[in-house]
């Protein structure tokens, strides 16, 4: 069942929610440049154990609407929290894939967690993406300005190098034109303004404010989202549990879905 919320005045985002009716409830927070669709290979299965699936696309994605303006870490989980007040949603688990990921950590923060029972990270793009004083992990600054300046000139094949070191193993050209095809639903602008919020936040406070329990999916093949990070959440949030997937990249959730599913199903 598809809908939509206001979260602002002229701005609504598009919810996804599969079977509405269960009894245990997970919010899905998709990365860059895609959308709810990320989850399919969850959405499918999880449902048949009872699991109420809820996906949210992030303005400027997929199908929610496409502001200018909006793309911050604060605006994106205010949006979250506006979902989910109007769903009425309590004793949930926010998960939160790569960008997803950096967006439910700020929530937790901004919005104290509210109605958050568990926390679980893919790939979470915390405490920062790019590399910074003190702070040798993550992505050359340069190699997100590289992004940014592409998608000023040639989206379609930014997205197509994107796609290219987004997957450890081998999926086939179909999948691959399916996985291009969510980044094109994206608007333009959307894609370029979340980049520049790469660069122009972090969540180091964020991570320590944490106080649910929380689970961490991270490949260790990871050319996105180093391992390392995933390594850092341990650390910095109290009581975490980081799972090594050893045979994934960025996209762990296609790549050991079947391992995905069941930790996370275990864990909540």
């Amino acid at each position: 069942m598809g809908y939509y919320v206001q979260v602002e005045p002229e701005v609504k985002v598009y919810v996804e929610d599969i079977n509405p009716f269960g009894n245990k409830t997970i919010v899905f927070l998709h990365g860059w440049p895609a959308n709810h669709n990320l989850f399919e290979y969850q959405f499918n299965i999880l449902p048949r154990y009872g699991y109420r699936c809820i996906g949210i696309d992030q303005r400027g994605f997929g199908k929610s609407d496409k502001p200018f303006t909006g793309y911050d870490y604060n605006t994106l989980s205010d949006d979250i929290s506006q979902v989910i007040k109007t769903l009425k949603l309590k004793k949930f688990m926010l998960a939160g894939h790569s960008t997803g990921g950096a967006i439910a950590v700020r929530y937790m923060l901004r919005h104290k967690g509210y109605g958050v029972s568990k926390l679980a990270l893919f790939a979470a793009a915390v405490p920062s993406l790019i590399k910074r004083t003190n702070f040798p992990y993550g992505l050359e600054k340069e190699t997100v300005i590289n992004i940014i300046n592409q998608t000023y000139e040639d989206r379609p094949k930014m997205l197509s190098d994107f796609g290219d070191i987004f997957f450890f193993q081998h999926v086939t050209e179909p999948f691959v034109s399916w996985f291009l095809n969510l980044g094109f639903k994206a608007a333009s602008w959307a894609t370029i303004e979340v980049a520049n919020t790469w660069i122009q936040e972090e969540l180091f406070k964020d991570l320590t404010s944490i106080r649910v329990s929380t689970l961490i999916l991270h490949g260790i093949h990871d050319k996105i989202v180093p391992f390392e990070l995933g390594e850092i959440q341990e650390k910095s949030i109290k009581n975490s549990l980081l799972i090594p997937f050893q045979y994934s990249g960025h996209g762990l959730f296609y790549e050991e879905k079947d391992k995905f599913n069941k930790e996370l199903m275990k864990f909540f």
